[in-house]
Parts: structure tokens; sequence; C-alpha cells
């Protein structure tokens, strides 16, 4: 898995949460897309996902969207996705 690595090895702390356990791809990365754009610039958003490609999907949608992947997580059968707003 790879995984980047916020500042100092810490997890980020996010000023919005979405839960997307159980959505199936295209939903985690729209559900996300909905949070971020009703977000500032620089704040932080974690997305909780169980779909096992959200990884690469959230890897793909920030780099195509400018927003940054602070980190991604596995948390037991959950990956958490947090992402900074551009």
């Amino acid at each position: 898995m790879s995984t980047p690595q916020s500042a100092g090895g810490e997890v980020p702390v996010a000023s919005t949460e979405v839960d997307a356990s159980g959505l199936k791809c295209p939903l985690p990365i729209l559900r996300a897309k909905k949070a971020l754009a009703q977000m500032e610039s620089g704040a932080v958003l974690k997305v909780i996902t169980t779909d096992p490609h959200a990884e690469r999907d959230f890897q793909a949608f920030c780099k195509q969207t400018g927003n940054g992947l602070l980190l991604q997580m596995a948390q037991g059968e959950a990956m958490w996705h947090f992402l900074r707003r551009r």
C-alpha cells in the first residue's frame, strides 16, 4: 500500500468527515467532492471507505483535482483518507 505521510507522521485533524462505508465507486468520490465544494481552502476532509478500490480512486481524484492527499490509512475493514481542500 502506498501511503502519503503527513508532516511528523501524525494523523491530520479533519474539520469535516464523510462516512462512505458500504458504498462502491463512484459514490465515495462523489460524496467527497460534494463535501470539498462546501469547505474553505486549506481545510481537511476525512473520508471513511470500505470499497477496496477507494485507495487508488482517491489517489487519482486528488491528482486530477489538485486537492492534497495527506494520508491514507487502514483501520480494520475500513480505509481513512485525509484530503486538503485546494
